[in-house]
């Protein structure tokens, strides 16, 4: 079957050569952890970089990409220890810029999406400073498929809804709990597991059955992920058996029933091989 060349080299022109100025900021999605899962223009623009300012979500592979001699800022934030507050951040992006660097901000997932990619945009409007924003795979979507679970489905859920676990400075979760109890959807909770009591307690008052399966992924997509499934009644004994930490996704709804007959045996066997790596590097102790 032959090729185009043409059409090829247009292709390689865009993904290459499109101009990363001076001065501006690319706001990028480094989607869910397995560097597979990068855009062709998020690795341009990380291997154009002067400047790297990324969050403690984009994994070490993905690092590992970065134009070698960027200066890379780590910026890190956990839930309730933020280890440089929001504003700094927008100022940060601001004086790299306002020094003529060509600044990606690089967050996990994609940017827009539970990211503060939009409060960083605005910030950047207000300071005149020019940008450009690359989404990226979503955790929700990366890791649902990586653990066999379509967030849709015909049969079992015709919409699906991304849900903020956590509140800005710690507020109450106050959600519209009667429209995410109804029936025929999927809900992905981001940074829940904190407020998983509020998050069981509300769905099954507003009228979800407790037998509801729930799925857990910590770190999915990456080597350490690790995944659970089981019912809304359940939910907090296995975060508490299992040791759960962030980053955790909650996944609520009938098509979590498909995780084992969808697992990818592929995924499987690369995971089998990142873990026996890791062993390796750490002197043959689990890492």
């Amino acid at each position: 079957m032959s090729t185009n060349p043409r059409k090829k080299c247009l292709v390689e022109f865009q993904l290459a050569e499109q101009p990363f100025r001076p001065g501006e900021v690319a706001i990028v999605g480094a989607g869910p952890g397995d560097p597979g899962l990068l855009t062709l223009r998020a690795l341009m623009l990380i291997q154009q970089a002067d400047a790297v300012v990324y969050d403690r979500l984009v994994s070490p592979q993905i690092m590992e990409l970065v134009n070698p001699g960027a200066e890379c800022i780590h910026v890190g934030k956990a839930s309730g220890c933020h280890y440089v507050p929001q504003e700094d951040t927008n100022e940060l992006l601001v004086q790299l810029a306002g020094r003529q660097r060509r600044v990606v901000r690089l967050k996990g997932g994609d940017p827009y999406i539970f990211g503060r990619g939009g409060e960083e945009a605005e910030f950047l409007v207000d300071n005149d400073i020019d940008f450009q924003v690359v989404p990226g795979i979503t955790s929700a979507a990366g890791c649902a498929s990586y653990c066999g679970i379509p967030l849709t489905h015909r049969d079992y859920s015709q919409s699906v809804t991304f849900v903020t676990g956590h509140r800005k400075a710690d507020q109450s979760l106050e959600l519209n709990w009667r429209v995410l109890a109804a029936p025929g959807q999927t809900r992905v909770f981001y940074m829940g597991l904190s407020n998983a009591p509020t998050i069981v307690r509300e769905l099954i008052a507003h009228g979800l059955t407790g037998d509801c399966p729930v799925a857990l992924v910590e770190r999915g997509t990456t080597p350490q992920q690790h995944m659970a499934v089981t019912t809304l009644w359940g939910l907090e004994a296995t975060i508490a058996r299992e040791g759960f930490q962030p980053p955790t996704l909650i996944i609520i709804g009938e098509v979590v029933k498909l995780a084992e007959k969808l697992a990818q045996p592929a995924l499987k066997g690369r995971e089998a091989l990142a873990t026996k790596a890791i062993t390796a590097s750490a002197g043959g102790r689990p890492a």
